[in-house]
């Protein structure tokens, strides 16, 4: 199901962990609006070039997982792939419930923000911000 989410806030963190960019498949994939509007925001608030676009899933919501989007470093647990020159980070834990997820980024004007097309959600909350896989 497609829904918009709002990049809400950029991460940060102060770990002193960091991976070299793997070669791997990326287990999700962004479309050419998402990376254009991921690079945009990485110019506009110059983000540190050790950081990357960190997705996955947190829990919350009323149905059990939220999506979590922002920048950070990254860390011991995380898979690093390169999506057309974007680094993605990603908690290894995480991939199972995003496999195959398309990310897109709508800018009309009802709505701005990223959508996200995730195959492994079974059901999501009325408002679209949570799911449950």
């Amino acid at each position: 199901m497609r829904r918009a989410l709002y990049l809400c806030r950029l991460l940060s963190s102060n770990s002193a962990h960091t991976m070299a960019t793997a070669t791997k498949l990326a287990p999700i994939s962004l479309t050419p609006r998402a990376l254009e509007e991921v690079r945009n925001i990485l110019r506009e608030k110059n983000v540190p070039a050790e950081y990357g676009l960190r997705v996955g899933v947190q829990g919350g919501g009323c149905s059990g997982l939220s999506y979590l989007l922002g920048f950070d470093k990254p860390k011991e647990q995380d898979e690093t792939f390169d999506l057309d020159g974007v680094r993605l980070v990603m908690d290894k834990k995480h991939a199972m419930y995003v496999m195959g997820m398309e990310v897109d980024f709508q800018d009309g004007l009802n709505a701005r923000g990223f959508i996200f097309n995730n195959p492994q959600a079974k059901s999501t909350c009325g408002c679209g911000t949570s799911f449950s896989a």
